[in-house]
C-alpha cells in the first residue's frame, strides 16, 4: 500500500473537483477539453525544468512510496501532478468567481505586482548561488511583469485572493510529499539548494 501514496494523493486531491464539475449549477465538465490543452501546454517547461532538476540532485523522490514506472526519470505520479493539482486550482477558481464577485481583490494589481516582484528580486540577488530560489524568483518576476505590463491582464489580485483561498490544501498535499505524516519525504530536496526556510516541512 505503501508504493500507491503519492499516486492516492493525486487522486484524493482531484476527486471531488472531479465529481463536482457535472453538478447543473457549475458544470465545469464544458470546460475539460479546453483545461487539458491549456494544462499540458503549461506543464511543459515545467516537467522539463522537473526532469532537469531531478538529473541534477536539486530534488529527488522517495521509490518506497511511489510506483516503478518512470518516464524520464520521474515517476509517473510526478507527470499525473501537473494535471491533477491544476485542475482542482482552476476548478477552485472557476467556482469562486463564479459565486461571488471577486472584482474587489483587482484593486491590489499594482500593489501585488511590486510586492512579487521587489522580493524575487532580492531572492535572486541574495541567493543567487541556489538554483532553486534564483530560478524560481526569475521566472516568477519575469512572469509577473509580462502579465501586467505587456498582456495586462486584470485578474491578478483576483487570482492571488483564490491563492490564499488554496492554502489550506496546498500545505495538506505539499505537507505530506515533504513529509508530514510519512517516516520520510516522498520528495527529498538538497539542502545546499534551497532556502532552508520551511513551512512546516514545506521549502518556501
Amino acid at each position: 500500500m505503501q508504493t500507491y501514496t503519492y499516486i492516492l494523493i493525486n487522486f484524493l486531491t482531484i476527486v471531488i473537483c472531479f465529481i463536482y464539475s457535472f453538478d447543473r449549477r457549475i458544470q465545469f465538465n464544458k470546460y475539460f477539453r479546453a483545461f487539458l490543452k491549456a494544462s499540458i501546454i503549461v506543464s511543459i517547461p515545467f516537467i522539463v525544468w522537473d526532469i532537469q532538476f531531478t538529473k541534477m540532485g536539486v530534488w529527488w523522490f522517495n521509490t518506497a512510496y511511489t510506483m516503478p514506472l518512470r518516464l524520464l526519470g520521474l515517476p509517473i505520479e510526478e507527470w499525473l501532478f501537473f494535471i491533477c493539482i491544476p485542475f482542482s486550482c482552476v476548478f477552485t477558481y472557476f467556482c469562486l468567481d463564479k459565486f461571488f464577485n471577486l472584482n474587489w481583490a483587482n484593486r491590489f494589481n499594482n500593489l501585488l505586482v511590486w510586492i512579487t516582484v521587489v522580493v524575487c528580486i532580492l531572492t535572486g540577488i541574495v541567493f543567487y548561488k541556489k538554483i532553486y530560489p534564483l530560478v524560481t524568483a526569475s521566472i516568477t518576476a519575469g512572469t509577473i511583469l509580462y502579465l501586467h505590463y505587456i498582456a495586462k491582464v486584470n485578474w491578478i489580485g483576483k487570482g492571488s485572493f483564490v491563492y490564499l483561498c488554496l492554502m489550506p490544501g496546498f500545505f495538506m498535499v505539499n505537507g505530506v510529499l515533504t513529509g508530514t505524516g510519512l517516516d520520510s519525504p516522498i520528495v527529498n530536496y538538497n539542502s545546499d539548494q534551497i532556502l532552508n526556510i520551511r513551512m512546516l516541512t514545506i521549502p518556501i
